[in-house]
């Protein structure tokens, strides 16, 4: 017989160096045989050694995966839920938005609060697919240095926001973000607005030809509360105008807080009823 472990026809009572436990009862010496569990062991080896059957191996597992988590979206007729108040960005909002990503806000904020207790208690309502559903891309994010802000319209002031932008560690001591101070200074530019939109137009966004044709005048009257604004509310209901930083023109301070004003409050969820079959 065989004296090598890793032989099929290899059989420790052949091999006196093996002491199996039943030596062990007669001779009084310590056991030491190789547990049972070796056999699963050597197979995960062999599997780890073999570059064509872990491929195999890898492939059926994400195959088996994959199609568990996606074959059920073949049975519904739409993934995302009708929800009433949901409207493209204003083109001051979406602006902002672009900041916001522009800045990689999104490595240290999520807009996503998942359906648990302790998430629903301190930041609201669970976020609905229809939220982010025009969104390009999504700014869900996967990592909260700083707290989730899907819902932090209308929590702090336009003036709390300013302070928080231009020195963070003045408002929240501990905080690590970086100063954005800048933005106050650097003008929002209108040239680019309205290719803005038809791109966003051009991906799915329903932006009819009235909102793009009047990008501009919408842009310039959300930071004007003497301006008239009925058009630009009839367009993008419940957005919100005035003079976002406090000073004259149209900064990119004024469209970030703008997005950050508006996330989270366009759903009205003391009527929202969700969809049992999802």
């Amino acid at each position: 017989m065989s004296k090598n472990p890793k032989d099929p026809s290899y059989d420790p009572q052949d091999d006196p160096k093996v002491v199996t436990a039943r030596d062990a009862l007669d001779t009084g010496e310590v056991p030491n045989e190789l547990p049972p569990e070796t056999a699963t062991i050597s197979f995960h080896q062999r599997l780890e050694r073999n570059a064509t059957l872990l491929l195999a191996a890898s492939f059926a597992v994400v195959t088996v995966g994959g199609a568990v988590e996606i074959a059920p979206l073949f049975w519904l007729e739409n993934t995302i839920e009708s929800v009433e108040g949901m409207r493209p960005y204003s083109p001051l909002e979406l602006v902002g938005r672009d900041i916001y990503v522009r800045e990689g806000c999104y490595n240290c904020h999520s807009q996503m609060i998942r359906p648990m207790r302790d998430e629903t208690e301190r930041y609201g309502h669970y976020s609905l697919a229809a939220e982010s559903m025009y969104d390009h891309p999504f700014q869900w994010g996967s990592k909260r240095t700083g707290p989730d802000l899907a819902r932090v319209g209308g929590r702090y002031s336009d003036e709390w926001h300013v302070d928080h932008m231009s020195d963070p560690q003045s408002v929240v001591p501990e905080s690590v973000m970086p100063k954005y101070a800048f933005l106050s200074e650097v003008r929002v530019d209108e040239d680019h607005i309205t290719d803005l939109l038809e791109t966003h137009r051009f991906v799915g966004v329903p932006y009819t030809d009235e909102m793009i044709d009047n990008a501009v005048a919408d842009l310039r009257v959300q930071v004007d509360p003497d301006g008239d604004w009925d058009g630009l509310l009839e367009r993008y209901p419940g957005a919100q105008v005035r003079s976002f930083d406090g000073l004259p023109g149209i900064s990119e301070m004024d469209a970030l807080i703008a997005y950050l004003q508006m996330l989270g409050t366009l759903v009205d969820f003391s009527t929202f009823v969700p969809d049992d079959t999802r």
